[in-house]
């Protein structure tokens, strides 16, 4: 018990906030979608109940991504998250498939729907909420890459580093990007429809929400379905490499792989270096180049293999094709 604890004291902030945020939203706008029959608060109601569930999993598998490796899983459990995020995704995705029927269906018979007081109090309040999270998720995003910013830096730089984000970061501030967005939406419909005859303005706005909750849906979906896989980093394997390349006994890279597990990034590199070297002298260059790359963020754990300098450098060609290709 003490074990599980102490694993969910790692999980993901933002996402444990987002979860329990939405969980209250989405029961105050069901309070309201029942007492109004607002078809645009129904599609926000999903939307968010949708948005809890998913974050709630993707803290729970965020936490369970840090469990040690054991004797049956050597390898670690880095990649849970991304297994989770794909579970995850099917809910939203069921959640998104309500949305748009249920707006379709608004758009096809419009009927007007009443409580407009309590549609723009709850959708104000939720939009508020929903920013604060989303606030959150942004500033989760630069101290994930060790960056800081202020004021409306904040959410250009947050967008900037979106992809060096942890999968479960991602996620959130995607999320609610398009929660706050679907609200505002709403607002809008119910103030048309409410000022106007044009009740199929809140039908509109339930299938446009539906259609974003699908947008996200895909892109968390392919983003997770190649960290389950194991997808290769080729930003940091730069980076390693040219950090390798300092050591003064290290003559050239013959292979070098970062593969990236979850949250956690995994090296392998195979270093040429003089074939007149002892043992010993091996063990310090491998020693001082695991402690240089354990330095950088998110390394969970390096390999080192050595080979006798061939004269070919492959480093130098390897970065030209990278930088050709950019």
């Amino acid at each position: 018990m003490i074990d599980i604890i102490k694993l969910l004291r790692q999980g993901n902030k933002s996402a444990m906030l987002a979860a329990i945020v939405n969980a209250v939203i989405s029961i105050i706008k069901g309070i309201a979608f029942f007492l109004t029959g607002n078809i645009a608060m129904f599609a926000e109601t999903m939307h968010s109940l949708g948005d809890a569930a998913n974050q709630f999993f993707v803290f729970i598998g965020s936490a369970l991504s840090k469990k040690a490796p054991t004797d049956r899983f050597p390898n670690g459990f880095g990649r849970v998250v991304n297994l989770v995020l794909l579970g995850a995704v099917l809910i939203v995705g069921i959640m998104s498939y309500e949305t748009i029927k249920e707006g379709f269906h608004h758009i096809l018979k419009p009927t007007a729907s009443k409580g407009f007081v309590i549609n723009i109090i709850v959708l104000g309040a939720a939009v508020l909420l929903e920013s604060f999270v989303l606030f959150k998720a942004m500033k989760e995003i630069l101290h994930e890459v060790g960056d800081e910013a202020k004021g409306p830096a904040i959410f250009l730089k947050s967008v900037k580093y979106l992809g060096k984000a942890k999968p479960a970061t991602k996620l959130v501030f995607m999320e609610d990007t398009v929660a706050t967005a679907g609200g505002l939406l709403a607002i809008i419909a119910v103030i048309i429809s409410h000022f106007t005859s044009f009740h199929q303005a809140e039908g509109i706005a339930s299938v446009i929400i539906g259609i974003m909750m699908f947008i996200v849906v895909g892109k968390v979906f392919l983003d997770n379905a190649a960290g389950a896989i194991g997808e290769a980093d080729e930003e940091m394997e730069m980076k390693i490499g040219n950090i390798v390349m300092e050591d003064p006994s290290v003559k050239d890279i013959q292979d070098i792989t970062v593969v990236k597990e979850g949250e956690e990034l995994h090296v392998e590199v195979e270093i040429e270096v003089d074939p007149s070297l002892t043992v010993a002298q091996a063990d310090d260059i491998k020693d001082r180049l695991e402690e240089r790359i354990m330095a950088e963020k998110g390394i969970a754990d390096v390999i080192i293999e050595f080979d006798e300098d061939d004269g070919v450098n492959n480093w130098e060609e390897e970065k030209k094709e990278v930088i050709d290709e950019k």
